[in-house]
């Protein structure tokens, strides 16, 4: 048989015949390209769901909805979870009556804070057509607690140091009467607010700003000028009782039936560089007694 005839396989092989330099790899021209595999869906197992019957979310990504660009990556549908809200506090956590309340409250104390400094403006501002017009309700919110004055300042500073004194004569529980000896009421001030780094108003100004308020309402002889001298009578002695009665000055079954207040007066002395020469000697204002009402006599302040 012929080396090289059609049928042998010495020349082309058992594999078919190779390309030679002048022919090419490819497919003859014109000849229709073969369409590329598409991949195998993988086998679902028998007895699983299929693709529709899955839950939302656990799907092929191509069933996903598609991403929103303006959407915000921290608050969105697929947005990592925070952390727990923490629970409430303040007035938030009140429940809505409470919060109404605290609400009424509030306004309450804003409406009172500003009629305060209202007042206040009116009194220590130059004379005005309201202050005029409306001057006795401003003298009545503003004295004798809340006075205002520029003695601190000019023309001259006070130099004097003023301490108020009270004694008592008490009805005995056995029916007899008895004097008291004098008790130092701003000696005893002195001593709360000495070494006291926040001491109270009441102790820094409450007997003071009374016998202050007395002075002013009431001439040399002790007589009240005006209709509130009677009202600085009243307020000073109910704080002389009630310091009486803290001391329990009247003692077991006693009880304060009048009282005498006195002012004991004496120059503050000048500083050693200086040249100026004043009188040391206190000067004492010993006003007369005044008759307790019942309940005042009991320790009350009706």
């Amino acid at each position: 048989m012929d080396a090289y005839d059609k049928g042998s396989d010495a020349r082309h092989g058992p594999a078919g015949p190779s390309a030679g330099p002048d022919e090419p790899d490819g497919p003859e021209p014109g000849a229709a390209l073969p369409e590329p595999a598409t991949p195998a869906e993988p086998a679902t197992p028998a007895g699983s769901p299929g693709p529709a019957a899955l839950p939302p979310g656990t799907g092929r990504p191509d069933d996903l909805p598609p991403a929103d660009p303006d959407a915000d990556p921290d608050t969105g549908p697929h947005a990592a979870p925070g952390p727990p809200a923490g629970p409430r506090t303040g007035v938030a956590a009140l429940s809505l009556r409470y919060q109404i309340g605290a609400a009424v409250a509030l306004a309450v104390v804003a409406v009172a804070v500003c009629v305060h400094l209202g007042m206040t403006f009116l009194h220590v501002a130059p004379v005005n057509t309201v202050s005029k017009k409306h001057g006795e309700t401003i003298g009545n919110w503003i004295y004798p607690e809340f006075e205002q004055n520029w003695k601190l300042f000019a023309p001259n500073p006070l130099q004097q140091d003023i301490a108020v004194q009270v004694r008592a004569e008490i009805r005995t529980a056995d029916g007899g009467t008895r004097t008291t000896g004098w008790y130092d009421l701003s000696a005893q001030d002195g001593r709360a607010i000495d070494g006291n780094p926040l001491p109270s108003h009441t102790q820094q100004n409450e007997l003071r700003r009374a016998w202050d308020f007395f002075t002013a309402t009431h001439d040399d002889d002790n007589r009240p000028v005006g209709l509130r001298g009677a009202l600085s009578e009243t307020y000073l002695r109910r704080i002389t009782v009630l310091r009486l009665d803290r001391a329990d000055a009247a003692g077991p079954g006693g009880a304060v039936e009048r009282v005498q207040i006195r002012s004991r007066t004496t120059r503050v002395p000048p500083p050693e560089w200086s040249g100026e020469k004043i009188s040391t000697p206190p000067v004492y204002r010993t006003l007369p007694w005044w008759s307790l009402p019942g309940d005042e006599a009991r320790g009350g302040v009706g």
